[in-house]
């Protein structure tokens, strides 16, 4: 079928998702929550849409890199949003905030997501996490309330009242969610580019992701290679893509002394020109090492975006 029709002027989700800038899947969770836009379907059943739609969702997207929550602007109208992006422009307008109950917000999805992972939910997991990714932006999302669930999970784990299919069904919900979870806007060309992986042995790749995401919302240009990958592969990663950084993250320790080995042969392989970050639950582990061929540590969410500021300034 073509995605485009002479006659109705209606286009297929591909179409859209390129002209608009917002990617398919976005595009669906936004009509499905929000109805930001409504498609007609053909007789086949494919998802048609118009001009206007495509319209609508190419401000919408602008509106909300500007930190604008969909929930709020969801239903405007074009006019009404081309005044909103117009008076950020003319005026210097403060873009729509939560910032009063966003603290609340993410504590009330804790509890909520915390109840599902308990109930073995996935559903209703998955439900509470779209919601709060929308209402809260992704960057909040992941500091205030995935971390802390992710620790509260990992402590209950330890006491007996969860089991690791607990934690192993909230991390699958979350890799499900990637496609909104990132940046939607594309990234500059000149943008400072990262590999990140975890080493080899390493096989739980949740921090790694995350780390990913949150340089990509802060202006990187990122290769998200998975997990369990020995130096030398991480390391022609770093130069394929002539990046400047690699991120990898280490989530459990071991006393066979892989690690430290591959931390060592992967500052051999990228050089002193690379950065490497390292962080992780189980990365103060390997603190010795890591001092020794002169690592970035990542402290927390807010030092890691201190690591990436400083370093995009060199670029």
């Amino acid at each position: 079928m073509d995605d485009y029709n002479k006659t109705s002027a209606q286009y297929l989700i591909g179409t859209v998702s390129k002209r608009s800038g917002v990617k398919s899947d976005l595009v669906r969770a936004w009509e499905r929550r929000y109805q930001a836009v409504t498609p007609t379907r053909t007789e086949g059943g494919h998802r048609v849409y118009t001009d206007q739609d495509i319209a609508r969702l190419k401000l919408l997207n602008q509106a909300t890199s500007h930190g604008h929550s969909i929930s709020q602007i969801a239903q405007f109208s074009l006019d009404e949003l081309k005044r909103l992006l117009q008076q950020e422009e003319t005026q210097n307008y403060a873009p729509i905030s939560l910032t009063g109950d966003k603290q609340f917000l993410a504590e009330d999805y804790i509890e909520k997501c915390y109840a599902a992972v308990l109930a073995f939910d996935a559903r209703a997991l998955e439900s509470h996490f779209e919601n709060a990714i929308v209402e809260l932006q992704s960057q909040v999302f992941i500091e205030d309330l995935l971390t802390p669930l992710l620790a509260r999970i990992g402590e209950r784990w330890k006491t007996g009242e969860l089991r690791p299919i607990h934690e192993h069904m909230t991390s699958s919900v979350i890799r499900s969610l990637t496609y909104i979870l990132r940046n939607n806007s594309p990234c500059p060309e000149h943008a400072p580019r990262m590999v990140v992986s975890t080493p080899i042995g390493q096989m739980h790749e949740l921090g790694a992701l995350l780390a990913a995401i949150m340089a990509e919302l802060n202006g990187w240009q990122v290769t998200y290679l998975g997990a369990n990958l020995p130096a030398e592969e991480i390391a022609a990663a770093v130069k394929f893509t002539h990046s400047k950084a690699v991120t990898i993250s280490i989530s459990f320790n071991t006393d066979d002394h892989v690690i430290s080995k591959e931390i060592r042969r992967l500052r051999k392989l990228v050089g002193t020109g690379v950065a490497i970050i390292v962080g992780g639950r189980s990365a103060a582990y390997y603190e010795a090492v890591l001092d020794e061929v002169g690592v970035l540590k990542i402290e927390s969410y807010t030092h890691f975006r201190v690591i990436l500021d400083q370093l995009a300034g060199d670029v």
